[in-house]
């Protein structure tokens, strides 16, 4: 693979409300329009978080202002932010974002994460249709879920399935003041009306013993009907991040191979899956390299190639943070970290397209890097 063009998207604005980029995703629609959303704000989690959007109408080269999702709505009385938005194409025209509400009320001036219980700020996932290609979009609606998820983080973009379902990756947590046991997992839900409602929960990876951690699970549809999954794994009792585990699903979520151990590490993007059937992972390394890179694979489940490797983007400042650390002190240091959260699609050109956010603590970008496999 190559690198054949890269650049900055959303360049961060020091000492503002634009300081500090996080959580991008891209989507490419019927139109060929590519749209990118993510989050801004004055530090990496705040009462100013707010989400950016920019469209590209060419060739992933030429990024403008675009029409933006709506406000964050109160829930309940209470006010807050959003922290991220997915958008997902169902068919030309029509879009649907999914995004994580964070309770901005509740615990006043707070962090997300509670590092002494483990906890976390109380949230929801909020969805809202476009059927103009992004340029309305209809009021947030709420989505009920179960309470013992806790919670819920939204750890990919809804994923439309071979039969028109909508599937919905979602990761447990504790509520902020809960000192008990977390018993982590990650959890599928599935909608046939378009999000409108959504199914009991089916359980897409966990450790009963709750020594690993499978965090931002990032899931995506093969075109033969298959889901892959890819954790960022955090061993409990050893304090460390392990490496990427892959898991594969035949039958729409209901079950899944056992987690592989695909050789590297930390932290997947969604898997771009060309039309050949080979695939790209983008990924972090952040604790050995300290950059940003993107294997190819031949198929789903085949090894991702070493050769293949291409460098997207590197770290020149230290790393604020280092592997061996309690769970309450990787929690918190996921506060420092100024690079990561890449996510990438497969372009109809063939090539492959990844945006992530890296910079320095107080001013972090956007970036984009276009690879041809």
């Amino acid at each position: 693979m190559k690198t054949i063009a890269s650049g900055v998207l959303m360049a961060g604005e020091a000492g503002t409300a634009r300081a500090c980029h996080t959580f991008p995703s891209v989507v490419e629609l019927a139109s060929g329009k590519l749209i990118v959303t993510a989050r801004h704000g004055s530090g990496k989690d705040g009462d100013d978080d707010a989400i950016t959007v920019r469209a590209d109408h060419g060739d992933g080269k030429g990024w403008v202002a675009h029409p933006g999702l709506p406000a964050s709505p109160d829930l309940n009385g209470r006010k807050g932010t959003l922290k991220l938005a997915y958008l997902t194409a169902l068919r030309p025209g029509v879009i649907i974002a999914a995004a994580m509400w964070v309770d901005r009320t509740s615990f006043p001036g707070q962090p997300l994460f509670n590092a002494e219980t483990e906890g976390c700020l109380p949230m929801a996932i909020l969805l809202s249709r476009s059927d103009d290609d992004g340029l309305s979009w209809s009021d947030w609606w709420h989505v009920a879920l179960p309470e013992d998820i806790g919670p819920p983080s939204l750890t990919a973009p809804l994923v439309l399935l071979a039969d028109g379902r909508l599937a919905m990756s979602i990761e447990t947590n504790k509520t902020y003041l809960d000192a008990g046991t977390w018993d982590q997992k990650a959890v599928l839900l599935f909608s046939d009306d378009e999000g409108q409602s959504w199914s009991a929960p089916l359980v897409s990876a966990h450790d009963p013993t709750n020594r690993i951690f499978n965090w931002d699970l990032r899931i995506a549809a093969a075109p033969d009907g298959r889901l892959v999954s890819f954790a960022w794994t955090f061993d409990r009792e050893a304090g460390e991040y392990r490496n990427i585990h892959r898991r594969v699903s035949a039958d729409a979520g209901r079950s899944w191979t056992a987690p592989e151990d695909i050789g590297f590490a930390d932290q997947a993007a969604r898997l771009a899956i060309l039309g050949d059937g080979r695939v790209v992972l983008a990924y972090v390394d952040r604790f050995g390299t300290r950059s940003i890179r993107a294997r190819l694979a031949d198929s789903v489940e085949a090894p991702f190639r070493a050769e293949s490797e291409v460098v997207l983007y590197t770290q020149e400042q230290a790393a604020s943070a280092e592997n061996g650390a309690s769970l309450g002190e990787a929690l918190a240091d996921m506060e420092m970290w100024s690079f990561g959260l890449p996510s990438a699609t497969a372009l109809r050109n063939g090539q492959v397209l990844v945006v992530y956010y890296g910079g320095k603590s107080g001013c972090m970008d956007i970036g984009w890097a276009l690879i041809a496999p």
